[in-house]
């Protein structure tokens, strides 16, 4: 456990890794004691200086949700960041890659609430009744850690690798289809990298938005109406780099697609 004035160093070292785009050392190398708790407090300083500068809370996201990537960084639960407005970008539109220290794309089945979600003991089933419209998604993921060398403290002080996100403008119900069985393909410059299912993130990402919504419940906090969650990703993260573009397919959602410069 670390103390707070540590909590508050590695917070100020984040920022100022995102701010500079110099990724630093995994703070697990630095700091040897800390633990998950001091990692979503080191997060949270982080997010109330953004708002205290004016940034706006609009959703959140869930990180670690497919069984890969808890098995590879030892852990049983998923973990969370947070959403805010300066993230989203416009469909096709075009982002400096200059912006981040070293992004990568995941697509991902971006739900929009129209309800709010108040845990403890949200179920499947009450996401469903909340989900206003679900959406195709590009999420650029990005570590402000070097060379993506992280445990589970690093992400989830790093806002679970959060960076900027693309929603597609066709919104679909969730009574007309099935989340757990939405095929998906990724291109990178025109060639498919990465193939999927959204069963892939918990047997079916309103699962991961019920975990989300029970989670952050356990801090006062509510999943709001117009909120965006991000689940989980489809496939594998990909590398991206000026120049490329980036377009996920979906079998029911459509595509939306993204190009960076």
């Amino acid at each position: 456990m670390l103390t707070a004035e540590q909590q508050r160093a590695a917070a100020q070292s984040l920022r100022a890794a995102e701010d500079a785009r110099a990724p630093i050392a995994a703070l697990t190398e630095t700091y040897a004691d800390i633990d998950v708790v001091d990692a979503y407090e080191i997060q949270l300083v982080n997010i109330r200086r953004r708002l205290e500068e004016g940034s706006l809370i609009r959703g959140h996201k869930v990180g670690l949700s497919a069984k890969a990537m808890q098995q590879m960084l030892g852990v049983h639960e998923p973990d969370y960041g947070h959403l805010l407005d300066h993230m989203f970008v416009d469909e096709g539109a075009a982002i400096e890659a200059g912006r981040f220290c070293q992004p990568r794309a995941e697509i991902e089945v971006a739900f929009v609430l129209g309800r709010p979600l108040q845990g403890p003991g949200v179920t499947m089933a009450d996401v469903v009744r909340a989900t206003d419209y679900v959406l195709p998604s590009i999420e650029i993921v990005d570590s402000r850690l070097a060379d993506w060398k992280i445990k589970i403290q690093d992400t989830i002080a790093d806002n679970a690798s959060s960076a900027a996100l693309v929603l597609g403008g066709r919104p679909t119900r969730l009574h007309d289809i099935d989340p757990a069985l939405i095929g998906a393909n990724l291109r990178k410059n025109g060639e498919i990298v990465e193939t999927g299912c959204s069963g892939a993130v918990l047997g079916n990402p309103a699962i991961a938005v019920a975990w989300l919504a029970n989670k952050v419940a356990q801090f006062g906090v509510a999943l709001e109406p117009g909120h965006v969650i991000m689940p989980g990703s489809c496939t594998r993260m990909v590398p991206v780099a000026a120049g490329d573009h980036i377009r996920a397919d979906f079998d029911v959602l459509g595509a939306v697609a993204v190009s960076f410069t």
